[in-house]
């Protein structure tokens, strides 16, 4: 069903929990595994952009490579990549240009302002992706809040988008 199976990361905890579930959707289908890493480009005059754009690619570098590790040792076959560009837009490139069957991708759970200022990654991947997007509710414990019981694993199935028929 899935040959290439596409987890973007920012290398948070909240991010781990689409990792996981890749991993586990890969080692049943015995998909390869793409893990990417976007640098979004930083607009400042303020500081060291150069400065801050590598710190973000080293971030990136090791968050993917952990990913690859635990991949690996689930004997799964991972590529690593890392990007520079806005985030939704490189995502869509990656999983077009790399032929993914499926992006497993967490959302964060921004709210009201947040959300409208900011925009949501996820979403605009959701409204966008010609391949399904599966996502991952993070949980409030994995953001540190604790309200939420850990063991509570949970997938937005209203989220989830298969590909347009053509």
């Amino acid at each position: 069903m899935y040959d290439d199976i596409l987890v973007p990361t920012d290398g948070s905890e909240a991010a781990a929990e689409a990792v996981e579930r890749a991993i586990d959707l890969a080692t049943t289908y015995d998909a390869r595994l793409h893990v990417l890493y976007v640098v979004e480009p930083v607009y400042t005059a303020d500081f060291d952009v150069q400065g801050v754009t590598d710190a973000l690619e080293a971030e990136g570098r090791e968050a993917t490579a952990a990913i690859a590790e635990r991949a690996d040792a689930a004997g799964i076959e991972a590529t690593s990549a890392i990007e520079f560009g806005t985030p939704h837009r490189e995502i869509l490139a990656y999983a077009d240009e790399h032929g993914v069957d499926l992006i497993v991708m967490t959302t964060h759970g921004r709210t009201g302002i947040d959300r409208y200022l900011l925009g949501s990654v996820t979403e605009k991947v959701v409204r966008t992706a010609e391949v399904p997007v599966m996502t991952i509710h993070a949980r409030e414990a994995a953001e540190g809040d604790g309200a939420e019981d850990a063991d509570d694993e949970t997938a937005d199935p209203t989220a989830a988008r298969d590909a347009p028929s053509n």
